[in-house]
């Protein structure tokens, strides 16, 4: 039996998710900071990581954003295959409820029309929209505003075969290394493996949805996750950059198929907010 939902339903939906997901850490974040807080043997480190703690309770105490950058909406949608979408284009109300979100909630609109014109379009719209046909009767939406100071910090590898495991994590401390401060650091490193050039960068962005301290199932990737995240904090760049032990809170890999002559790798970082919310209508 086919589902009716309609796309108002999901703009008004992604309206609000814009509006929490700037003002309020994503739990998986905030028992990572907590944890690092703990865990950060800098004294210098120590006091960063709780002036962070205090900025995100006094943006959801007064409601302001969490960081000044308030992102570009990212905005992954899995669509079940039984669901039947009434009322308008799916990307038109994704915009839609990211313009209503940005303008109502007082948000920064960082999005201009053209890159090279750069004429702001005063919304942030358009989204960056990733939409999946998945099994079901349901939508399931996660809005991932995306900040540029660690966005622009983001690589991508196309590494020969024969690098192998080594050259991956070379190429991911690389990326790292030389993002130094610039990205926020306690930051979220998420890698993508496989794939095309483009696909190993949609695995990377997705990567940083999932829920920081969790694992691959993939047993030698999650003994990856665990190495890299143990030598990303040996790097000594710390909170803020300005030295410590917590350089990164966690590093999620995702992985995928690809062709025997490649080896893709790209590495999206993100600040220590990493925002993301998840609904499921």
């Amino acid at each position: 039996m086919i589902r009716t939902i309609e796309v108002k339903e999901i703009a008004e939906n992604i309206r609000e998710m814009c509006i929490e997901a700037n003002h309020f850490l994503a739990p998986d974040m905030g028992r990572a900071l907590d944890r690092a807080a703990v865990s950060e043997k800098s004294p210098l480190g120590r006091k960063i990581l709780e002036q962070l703690e205090e900025n995100l309770e006094i943006a959801a105490e007064d409601m302001i954003p969490i960081c000044q950058d308030t992102g570009m909406a990212v905005v992954f949608i899995e669509i079940g295959q039984d669901v039947h979408l009434e009322g308008g284009d799916l990307e038109d109300a994704v915009n839609e409820g990211v313009r209503r979100g940005y303008v109502e909630g007082f948000l920064r609109k960082s999005v201009v029309r053209d890159p090279l014109i750069r004429e702001n379009t005063k919304d942030n719209t358009p989204a960056v929209i990733h939409t999946k046909i998945v099994p079901g009767k349901n939508i399931k939406i996660t809005v991932a505003p995306k900040g540029f100071g660690s966005e622009n910090m983001s690589r991508i590898f196309m590494l020969k075969p024969a690098e192998g495991i080594e050259g991956v994590k070379n190429a991911v401390i690389t990326a790292v290394q030389d993002a130094g401060p610039n990205a926020c650091p306690p930051m979220v490193v998420g890698v993508g493996i496989g794939g095309t050039f483009e696909k190993c960068a949609l695995l990377a962005k997705e990567a940083l949805t999932r829920e920081a301290g969790s694992h691959s199932p993939i047993p030698y990737v999650k003994e990856m996750e665990e190495e890299l995240l143990e030598r990303i904090n040996g790097l000594g760049i710390g909170p803020g950059g300005l030295g410590g032990t917590t350089t990164a809170l966690a590093v999620n890999i995702n992985t995928y198929p690809t062709h025997i002559a490649g080896l893709p790798v790209a590495v999206n970082i993100c600040c220590h907010v990493n925002r993301h919310i998840t609904r499921v209508i």
